[in-house]
């Protein structure tokens, strides 16, 4: 996960935030941490809204969703995703 939006946001920064590894460029990016049974993935609401699609397979809420841990990482919807975020951050 972390290489993943490293990749996807080279020009990241990481810092702790709520407890738990996040990434900032202008302004929070997203945060993700794992749990007994999953990983979780907070990119904000915004963004969960737009690839709502992409994201049906998986448990998620307003703001975040969940990747359990038997199955592989969607690496290419995290890296669409981390993207996206970056364009938002960077419009502002």
């Amino acid at each position: 996960m972390r290489r993943t939006i490293q990749r996807a946001a080279p020009r990241a920064t990481e810092k702790i935030s709520y407890g738990i590894p996040a990434f900032t460029l202008h302004g929070m990016l997203v945060w993700f941490a794992a749990f007994r049974h999953h990983i979780g993935f907070y990119p904000g609401a915004g963004a969960i809204k737009v690839f709502k699609r992409d994201l049906s397979p998986y448990k998620s809420a307003k703001g975040s969703v969940q990747f359990p841990h038997d199955a592989p990482l969607p690496l290419a919807l995290i890296t669409r995703i981390v993207k996206f975020r970056v364009k938002q951050n960077l419009s502002k």
